[in-house]
């Protein structure tokens, strides 16, 4: 089994993998064309994207800089935005559905390393699968971890660590992120007018 199999099977792979190198340096071409592109240029940049990603919905924008490791394994659904320094390492599948919006310097982390020490100095990681619902508000300065699902509708509160699932219609908040509530009616801007 190659390292690469491994890794998109969740098991211990070597990162340092010469194949996976050079799948990630393909990807950092890609990301240096879309990082530089004037703003004007925003069409060029979708394309860029959609050659990037394993799938991009109607609608992606993206503003630069954006990192990711391989951009393949990244999934977006139609009106997906990310603010500016959207870091996605995405060794394992990350999922994101419709209408997910992005805060700056929002990190999606797939990949931990061993906790055995010999074991990291072999390069020795493995990665984890994360899945965005539909509807969802990332705010700024948010860390997730790779094995998490976020529910639809749901929105996590800036400068957030979310290392377990967080349910549908839920507002989530801290370090690590929990839920503070549930969104309900009551929060509609015509509820408070």
């Amino acid at each position: 089994m190659s390292e690469k199999e491994k890794m998109l099977n969740g098991e211990f792979y070597i990162s340092w993998d010469k194949d996976l190198a050079e799948e990630r340096r393909k990807a950092k071409d890609l990301l240096f064309q879309f990082n530089h592109l004037r703003p004007a240029l925003k069409t060029e940049g979708e394309e860029i994207i959609r050659e990037l990603f394993g799938k991009a919905g109607d609608n992606c924008w993206i503003e630069p800089p954006f990192f990711c490791d391989y951009g393949y394994n990244i999934t977006v659904g139609d009106n997906f935005y990310a603010n500016t320094n959207c870091c996605i390492l995405d060794c394992a599948k990350v999922a994101l559905g419709n209408n997910v919006l992005l805060g700056p310097n929002v990190g999606i982390y797939t990949p931990e390393h061993a906790f055995d020490s010999e074991e990291r100095a072999k390069g020795y990681e493995r990665a984890l699968p994360v899945e965005i619902g539909d509807n969802v508000w990332i705010c700024g300065g948010v860390t997730i971890r790779g094995g998490v699902k976020i529910g639809s509708n749901s929105i996590i509160g800036a400068g957030s660590v979310v290392i377990r699932d967080i349910p549908d219609n839920v507002v989530a908040a801290g370090n690590p992120a929990r839920v503070i509530r549930k969104i309900t009616a009551q929060d509609r801007m015509s509820s408070n007018q």
